[in-house]
């Protein structure tokens, strides 16, 4: 129940960054003027007949944002209570903390007036989050505590090389979800106006600092790519027969073509405010799909590393008590 429980935190905290992108998308984000009241009212008893226009995007992500805060209060509880290990307990209060930051950062941008500093790392929070709901959905699965022994079906052997290769592609997917922080919340969208080239050229004739940010986007977009293709296209080539490691490394696939073309119908688009949220969105699953295969690689291969080490110590040790003796 524990792990059915985190995935319904983790559905949550997905569709509140799709609601804060609807936010930023529609130009919202001073509809209502004050927090953490709407409109002097108490959030929950704000009428529904009043939310119209952008208030409704405003007010109503205010009440996902309450809603996953007290999941998330629930979720760590819960933990505290039934997990036995004290790092997973650890990480449901760490991530009950990034909730309530959150929840203050978003009520600075509307006291603040939307500055860009708090807006964009009221953005990158929430990516945080939800990559800590999903790191406990994935540590309570059955899978994991079964070591997906039972889901691979055979000897594991290490493979440092895909556990640095995930990793490095989790962290890719993270930096560039910063750069496209950046780039919505310093009006730079639309900076570049065509797709694939730059104002018809594969890089910019000219330049400001709203054209180098988005042009940064693109090519953190490109590095991720390439990052994705390698880790996928490694673990289709010697793990495929590992559901654990090839049902990850597929979606992962298919999330981030997804999130290409969402990009590129931004831009083709003029940033309709549906195509945007979805390309904010969508850059959560592919941030979280590369993390999820990143901690199944450790889970697989690092206690593997591990014990082989302990192993090769264990075998010189007792060689040499052999020589001794």
């Amino acid at each position: 129940m524990l792990h059915l429980f985190s995935r319904l935190v983790v559905a949550a905290t997905l569709l509140l960054i799709f609601a804060g992108g609807l936010v930023t998308s529609t130009a919202s984000g001073l509809s209502v003027p004050d927090w953490p009241n709407t409109y002097g009212w108490f959030m929950f008893s704000f009428p529904l007949d009043k939310m119209v226009g952008g208030i409704f995007y405003e007010h109503g992500h205010r009440l996902i944002a309450s809603t996953v805060g007290f999941l998330m209060v629930i979720l760590a509880v819960w933990l505290w209570r039934a997990e036995a290990r004290p790092w997973v307990r650890r990480v449901g209060f760490v991530a009950l903390g990034a909730v309530v930051a959150q929840g203050v950062l978003g009520g600075l941008t509307v006291l603040f007036f939307l500055p860009p500093p708090i807006s964009i790392a009221h953005a990158s929070l929430a990516q945080l989050v939800f990559c800590l709901t999903l790191t406990v959905a994935t540590v309570t699965s059955q899978g994991w505590h079964e070591g997906y022994q039972r889901m691979t079906g055979s000897a594991r052997e290490g493979d440092r090389l895909l556990m640095r290769l995930a990793t490095l592609t989790a962290a890719a997917a993270y930096i560039q979800i910063l750069l496209g922080a950046t780039m919505r919340h310093t009006e730079a969208g639309l900076a570049i106006p065509d797709f694939p080239l730059a104002f018809g050229h594969l890089i910019p004739p000219h330049w400001t600092a709203k054209i180098a940010i988005h042009f940064a986007h693109r090519l953190g977009a490109l590095t991720v790519t390439l990052l994705v293709l390698a880790t996928a296209g490694h673990v289709l080539a010697h793990h495929r027969r590992r559901p654990s490691l090839r049902n990850p490394a597929i979606l992962l696939l298919i999330v981030l073509g997804t999130q290409v073309t969402l990009g590129a119908y931004v831009v083709w688009t003029a940033k309709q405010f549906i195509v945007n949220s979805a390309h904010v969105a969508n850059g959560a699953l592919v941030l979280g799909t590369a993390l999820v295969l990143a901690l199944r690689t450790h889970r697989l291969f690092g206690r593997h590393a591990r014990q082989a080490g302990s192993s090769r110590v264990n075998r010189a040790t007792a060689a040499h008590l052999g020589v001794r003796a």
